[in-house]
C-alpha cells in the first residue's frame, strides 16, 4: 500500500476530524466574536489588559511541546478529542468570569484546548493524506471551519437579542463538550500510517520552515489581538455589528477556501505564500492609517483570506520531511509560532496606549520579512508539481 492511496482509504480519519473541527471552531469562533464586547462591557477591560490576554491567550502555543510528551501517555486522536474538551471547558468558565482574573483563567483553559487540537488535527491530517491531497484536505477542513463559523454567527446575533453573555457561552461549550464525547469514543487509525516519533524533533533541515513559522506566529498575533479591538474600541462597533461582519466574512471563505487549497497544490507553495505576505504588508499598512469603517472592515475580511494561504507552510514541510517527523515537528511548530505571540500582543498593548497604530507598522514590517523568506523556498524534485 502506497502513501498516495490514504487519501481514498481514510474515510473514518476525514470523518474524525471533520467533527471535531466543527466543536473547536463553533467554541472558538462564538468565543471570539464575545470576547471583545464581553471584555469591555462587561469586565470593563482597557486596552494593556486586553494586551495582556492576548499574551496569556499563546501561552498554551508556547508549551505545545507538551504535546509529544502527552503522546507517550494516549493516542494522538485521543488528544485530539481530549484538547476540544477544554474548548467547551473554556467556554462556559469565560461567562461565569467576568474579571480580569477570572478571563485570564477561562482564556488559559480555551487556549490549551485550542491549540493542542490545533496540533494534532495539523497533524493527522499530513500524517493521513499525501502530498497532492493534503492541501485540498487542508482546505476542505478550513471550508468547514468558515461554514461553521457563519452558523456560529447567526447563532450569537439571535442569542445576543435573548440571552446574556454566561447564557450564551455555556450553551455554545455545552453543544462542543457533546461533540468532544463523541470523539472520545472513536478509533480512526489506521496501521498503514507511518508510525511517529515520540520524542522531540528540531533538525537544521527544517530551519527555514522554522523561520517562516515564527514570523507567522508573529504576524497572526497582532491581527489576532488588536483587529476586532480596533472596531470596538476606535469605530464603536456594537456586538450584532460584530456578528455580521463574522458571517459575512466566513461566507467568503467558505466558498474561497478549497480553491485555495487547490491553487496551492497547483501553483506551488513559494508562489502563493509570496502573494499572502505581498498583500499582507498593504493590510496592516491600511489598518493603521484607515479611518473608514467600510474600509477597515474589507481589510479584516482580506486579512482571513490570506490566511489561508498560510497552509502552504505545512505542505511545504510535508515534502521535505521525513514522514515519521510529522507529530513532533508539529508541536515543536507550534512552540516556535508562539514564542514571539506571547511576548507582541503584551508589547503591542502598551503601545496602543501610546498611538494604536503601532502595532499593525508592525504587522507590516513582520509581513514584508515573511516576503523576503519565503523567496528561499527550495523543494526537491519528487515534490515539484
Amino acid at each position: 500500500m502506497t502513501r498516495q492511496t490514504l487519501a481514498v482509504e481514510q474515510p473514518a480519519m476525514l470523518r474524525f476530524l471533520a467533527l471535531l473541527t466543527i466543536a473547536a471552531a463553533t467554541g472558538l469562533q462564538s468565543w471570539m466574536i464575545l470576547f471583545n464586547n464581553f471584555a469591555v462591557e462587561v469586565a470593563g477591560l482597557n486596552g494593556q489588559q486586553i494586551g495582556v490576554l492576548g499574551s496569556v491567550r499563546e501561552v498554551p502555543g508556547l508549551l505545545a511541546l507538551l504535546v509529544v510528551f502527552l503522546l507517550r501517555l494516549t493516542a494522538e486522536h485521543r488528544l485530539a478529542s481530549l484538547s476540544v474538551v477544554l474548548v467547551g471547558l473554556g467556554s462556559v468558565l469565560t461567562g461565569f468570569l467576568p474579571s480580569y482574573a477570572g478571563l485570564i483563567l477561562s482564556t488559559l483553559v480555551i487556549s490549551f484546548g485550542f491549540h493542542y487540537f490545533e496540533t494534532t488535527n495539523q497533524s493527522l491530517t499530513l500524517q493521513y493524506f499525501p502530498v497532492g491531497q493534503a492541501p485540498l484536505v487542508l482546505g476542505r477542513l478550513r471550508s468547514l471551519t468558515a461554514a461553521v463559523n457563519i452558523l456560529v454567527g447567526v447563532l450569537v446575533f439571535g442569542l445576543a437579542l435573548v440571552c446574556d453573555y454566561s447564557a450564551i457561552f455555556a450553551l455554545i461549550g455545552l453543544f462542543v463538550l457533546v461533540l468532544a464525547a463523541w470523539g472520545l469514543r472513536q478509533n480512526p487509525t489506521s496501521a498503514a500510517v507511518v508510525p511517529q516519533h515520540r520524542h522531540m524533533v528540531v533538525r537544521r533541515r527544517y530551519l527555514l520552515f522554522y523561520v517562516l513559522t515564527f514570523l507567522a506566529g508573529a504576524r497572526r498575533q497582532i491581527f489576532i489581538a488588536f483587529s476586532v479591538f480596533l472596531l470596538v474600541q476606535e469605530f464603536h462597533c456594537s456586538l450584532p455589528q460584530i456578528a455580521a461582519l463574522f458571517v459575512v466574512n466566513n461566507l467568503i471563505n467558505y466558498f474561497l477556501s478549497p480553491l485555495i487549497g487547490r491553487a496551492v497544490a497547483r501553483f506551488g507553495e513559494r508562489a502563493m505564500l509570496s502573494l499572502e505576505y505581498a498583500s499582507l504588508i498593504g493590510v496592516f499598512l491600511g489598518y493603521a492609517t484607515s479611518r473608514s469603517l467600510p474600509l477597515v472592515m474589507a481589510l479584516y475580511i482580506l486579512d482571513h483570506i490570506f490566511y489561508n494561504f498560510a497552509m502552504a507552510i505545512g505542505t511545504y514541510f510535508q515534502k521535505v520531511a521525513d514522514p515519521r517527523d510529522i507529530a513532533p515537528s508539529m508541536a515543536v511548530a507550534f512552540t516556535i509560532n508562539h514564542v514571539a505571540a506571547v511576548v507582541l500582543p503584551l508589547i503591542g498593548g502598551l503601545l496602543w496606549m501610546v498611538d494604536y497604530r503601532i502595532p499593525f507598522v508592525a504587522g507590516a514590517l513582520l509581513s514584508a520579512l515573511s516576503l523576503l523568506a519565503v523567496q528561499f523556498i527550495r523543494l526537491p524534485a519528487s515534490a515539484r508539481g
